[in-house]
Formats: structure tokens, C-alpha cells, sequence
């Protein structure tokens, strides 16, 4: 058995925000985690649904704050957006580009031609994240799409995770569209689609790779369609109120309050954790209520916990049985 979970993988692919950054300043621990992981030699990617960015770009910024990576460790939803494009569409084609300049240059290194207007005949629209999105491009966008214009969206993310909480993401300005459009993109490329994952392993000739995320709805549910393992961390957007609620699809094989988990025993972070009693944590069910009682590891709670709800207990049917126990569900915001 590997003395802690990061050993027993092959390759470790990390989303960025709310796992490695927010906006862009480094989680605590995150660039030590990485570093040891890469003094042990295990290789690692990066996957971001993030549009706003190149890989080159990404690369940088995470070697400024202290995490080294090369482009080439990066995979970025606008560059397998611009990819796709340039499958479905022959070259030159003009494309309208909703998002960064960094969407409009992978558009460009594709060989196709970014345009601004539906005037300009786009054969199809791109929309990624970029905090100069405005209505202009939005009604652009709109009206090319009523014209026949392909629509693809590097992600829908609803948010973004930043020190000052949760901000719109791509899927709020895709959203946009669809209510205006009243209809959902023809094709949406990152995660939770598997593709940035797959490749990731495909490129490292990994085997067994590691998706770690913070959010259940992207980086878990697309590790799960790629039959890959997962961690989630709680650094991010994810909750534990939102893991304990969450669907089979969306579940992860592992959970940890941050990338310290990595190097913990397997064992301390699978879930859900049927046992009952671990680490100082009790859980009792009752007809009708189900009491977690005890004190210790939030984590080890939380998994515990997971085994009740994962199996039909419904979130009002938990109680608090100690004062650390009530201190926690108050914490998750229960």
C-alpha cells in the first residue's frame, strides 16, 4: 500500500482556481504541496476551464507565485475550444470571439479568423470568460447564432472563486444568451466534459491518473465521466453541505480541507467513510434523524456524514448530538 494518496498515482491534474490560486494569489500550502510532488517526481498538469489565459500565460503567473510549470503542463478550455473550431470549420473561417484576448488569439493559432460583428458572417461564435465582456458583444453574438452561426462555450462555470467570494463566471454570460437565444449552446468543451482530462493522461502516458478540484459540478463530474479518481478540496467553491448533497455523478473518491490531503494515507480521505465512529466523530441513525456526536477532523465528519446522506438520509434528518458538532454544521451553514 502507498504510504500516502499521491504516491499511488501516476499523474496528478489540478484545476487552478480554488485549488492552486484565487485570482492570483497562491492557497495556502498549495505551492509547497506541488514542489514535493514534484521533488517525488510524479508528473503533473494543469486543467483550467479558465479562458482568459493561455497555457504560456498560466504557466508564468503559476511560476511567479511560486508554483514552477511549463506551458506545456497547461490545458486551458480556450485552447481545446480553438482546437475544435478548427476541426469542424475550414481554414479561415471567420469566428466571432466573446471572451479575452487570449480566446481570440487560440482562435487565431487555429487558423481562423477572429471577427467582432455578425455582419461579418461568422460561421460560428466562441464564448469564454473575460471581465471586458460586455452587452455589445453579447448582442453580436446573439444575433449571429439566430443566423446559423455554430456556438460553442469554453465552459459554463457559473462563478469564480476569489478571496472576496464567489464573482460570475462564464456560464452567468452564457446564460445571458440563453435566455435571449432561448436555447443552450450547441457544444460546450471544458469541464465537466472529459476532454482536458484525457488529454492531460494521453500526453503524460499516464495510466492512473489524480483529478484534484473544488467544484463537484466540473472537476469531479468530469473526472467521473473519464473514469478517472478524484479529490475534492475545500478551498474552493464546493461546501461540505454541497458534498454531502451531491449526486452520484458528482461524488468524488477522496476529500481533503486542501492539497496537504495529498500526502496523506489514502485510507484517512476515501469517502464516503462507512464505519460509523472514526477519529473521535460518532454518527447514530435513528428512525427518522441521523445524530453526528463527538469531536475531531471536520474531514473525518464530513465523511461519515457522506455515508448517511449518499444513502437516501435527507440533509433536514442530521443533528448535532455535541457542541463541537453543532460549531460544524453551523460552519457548513446547516
Amino acid at each position: 500500500m502507498s504510504d500516502h494518496l499521491a504516491a499511488g498515482y501516476d499523474l496528478v491534474v489540478f484545476d487552478l482556481d480554488g485549488v492552486v490560486y484565487l485570482i492570483d494569489e497562491p492557497i495556502d500550502g498549495a505551492p509547497e504541496a506541488i514542489g514535493r510532488l514534484r521533488a517525488a517526481r510524479t508528473p503533473v498538469a494543469y486543467a483550467t476551464n479558465n479562458a482568459s489565459r493561455r497555457a504560456a500565460d498560466v504557466a508564468g503567473a503559476l511560476t511567479r507565485m511560486g508554483v514552477p510549470a511549463e506551458p506545456a503542463e497547461v490545458l486551458t478550455s480556450a485552447g481545446a475550444a480553438a482546437a475544435l473550431l478548427a476541426e469542424k470549420l475550414p481554414q479561415g473561417s471567420p469566428v466571432l470571439v466573446v471572451g479575452a484576448d487570449a480566446l481570440r488569439a487560440e482562435v487565431r493559432d487555429a487558423g481562423l479568423v477572429p471577427v467582432e460583428k455578425s455582419e461579418d458572417e461568422p460561421a460560428a461564435v466562441v464564448q469564454g470568460y473575460g471581465p471586458e465582456v460586455g452587452w455589445r458583444v453579447l448582442a453580436e453574438a446573439a444575433l449571429a447564432v439566430r443566423a446559423g452561426a455554430l456556438w460553442v462555450a469554453t465552459n459554463t462555470d457559473r462563478t469564480l472563486p476569489s478571496p472576496r467570494g464567489p464573482l460570475p463566471g462564464n456560464g452567468s454570460l452564457v446564460a445571458v444568451l440563453r435566455t435571449a437565444l432561448d436555447r443552450d449552446p450547441d457544444l460546450v468543451v471544458g469541464k465537466p466534459e472529459p476532454a482536458l482530462f484525457t488529454t492531460a493522461a494521453a500526453q503524460s502516458r499516464a495510466s492512473h491518473p489524480l483529478v484534484v478540484g473544488d467544484r463537484l459540478d466540473t472537476d469531479i463530474q468530469g473526472a467521473v465521466t473519464a473514469g478517472m479518481d478524484s479529490l475534492l478540496v475545500l478551498t474552493g467553491v464546493s461546501t461540505p453541505a454541497d458534498l454531502l448533497a451531491a449526486a452520484p455523478e458528482r461524488r468524488p473518491t477522496f476529500v481533503a480541507a486542501d492539497l496537504a490531503g495529498l500526502f496523506r494515507p489514502a485510507d484517512e480521505l476515501r469517502v464516503p467513510l462507512e464505519a460509523g465512529e472514526s477519529g473521535g466523530w460518532t454518527v447514530t441513525r435513528d428512525p427518522g434523524t441521523t445524530t453526528l456526536s463527538g469531536a475531531g477532523d471536520p474531514v473525518t465528519a464530513l465523511r461519515l456524514l457522506c455515508a448517511a446522506t449518499w444513502n437516501g438520509v435527507p440533509l433536514p434528518a442530521l443533528r448535532a448530538g455535541s457542541p463541537e458538532a453543532r460549531d460544524l454544521f453551523r460552519a457548513w451553514g446547516r
